[in-house]
């Protein structure tokens, strides 16, 4: 195996491919379904939908399935496949007041319209490692959602509602701070345009939205911790179900199905400044595809920061934040570095030889020197 994974040219591809399929195959395990990545590995899709700039549950499985788990290689596959396929249309813009909630909670207000719905979470929980999943069976699977069905009062279910949202109520007071004159409303494609800076909001959001989910966490929370624009509260963070429409040819709506994201609007305090004097409350925006409440929180953060102006921190710097949190490119780029730089580090290596031979030559003439100089002393 080491030597057909050493051996040139063409053939060192297909070995290559060959071992990496030999090290996912060789205990012989039961082969993993798509549909069992996609019920259990559910969050590990959302992540990969996201950053691979492509809703699609299934591919996203099975980039996870052929990638091993490598949440960032099964990204970089799937914008790779998405880069293949036809656009025939543009979406409406969703709105996620219509959002069918799974979880809805605010960190700003106790009593929020609809109330706090907690939903799927584990921030309440202890982050233990569970040994009685080890053996998990078919049959446990069953009993637990017999056990939860059963503990569901059909008599007390309502019918679904949608909620008014948490800004509004600073709205109503009008405590938000209006929007800047030089707020740009141009709306750019970064799949068809290259970025220019200073971008427009569209791509500040639209390049967050696809960013590594860590990119994004270091960057917030070093903006947190004093190196950025400031500290948030969540005004609002949803979870749930949206509706996708689409204007086909004809101009007619169509409803083309429904997809899950999360949405975060965090509150911050604008200080006054000569041009202002009252201190408003301003908010930062966060969607992306799935339940990934921290990549929402961490955009929410970075974008208001962005907007503040306020260049000199990295965090608020929007060429920094934008281009060193797009994980398909940084891994391209970082892993490049694994590929053939003979020539260029043979002149490097060469130029420093070529130094230290100089620097040797010209100690040893000092010595020479030093000697005739302390010969001529003593005598």
């Amino acid at each position: 195996m080491a030597y057909v994974s050493v051996k040139g040219g063409a053939d060192a591809i297909a070995n290559a491919k060959e071992l990496v399929e030999f090290y996912r195959l060789r205990k012989r395990t039961q082969p993993l379904e798509i549909k069992q990545i996609q019920s259990q590995f559910r969050l590990a899709i959302d992540k990969v939908m996201g950053e691979g700039s492509l809703y699609a549950p299934e591919y996203a499985a099975l980039a996870l399935k052929q990638m091993e788990g490598d949440v960032l290689e099964s990204a970089f596959v799937l914008r790779a496949y998405r880069a293949t396929l036809q656009r025939r249309y543009y979406s409406d813009i969703i709105s996620t007041r219509e959002m069918f909630i799974l979880r809805k909670i605010s960190s700003s207000f106790r009593e929020i319209p609809g109330g706090q719905v907690l939903g799927p979470t584990r921030d309440y929980t202890q982050r233990l490692i569970d040994s009685t999943k080890y053996n998990e069976s078919p049959e446990e699977i069953d009993q637990f959602l017999k056990e939860f069905d059963g503990k569901i009062d059909r008599e007390k279910l309502v019918d679904v509602n949608t909620y008014n949202k948490v800004i509004d109520l600073l709205k109503a007071e009008g405590l938000l701070m209006p929007a800047e004159k030089s707020y740009d409303k141009t709306v750019k494609d970064v799949t068809l345009e290259a970025i220019k800076f200073p971008a427009p909001r569209s791509v500040t959001l639209q390049m967050l939205a696809r960013a590594e989910s860590g990119g994004l966490m270091a960057l917030a929370y070093s903006s947190m911790r004093g190196f950025g624009d400031g500290h948030g509260t969540i005004g609002e963070l949803r979870y749930g179900a949206v509706k996708v429409r689409i204007t086909d040819t004809k101009g007619r709506k169509r409803y083309i199905g429904s997809i899950n994201v999360t949405e975060c609007e965090m509150i911050t305090k604008i200080n006054t400044t000569k041009e202002s004097k009252i201190p408003y409350f301003a908010i930062g925006y966060g969607l992306v595809f799935g339940q990934n409440e921290t990549k929402a929180i961490c955009m929410s953060i970075l974008e208001r920061g962005i907007r503040s102006g306020k260049k000199e921190n990295p965090s608020n710097n929007q060429e920094f934040v934008l281009y060193h949190t797009e994980g398909v490119e940084a891994m391209g780029f970082t892993n490049h570095l694994k590929l053939p730089h003979y020539v260029t580090f043979q002149s490097g290596l060469n130029n420093v030889r070529e130094s230290v031979k100089r620097n040797q030559e010209e100690t040893e003439d000092k010595m020479k020197v030093y000697k005739e100089l302390a010969k001529q002393q003593q005598q």
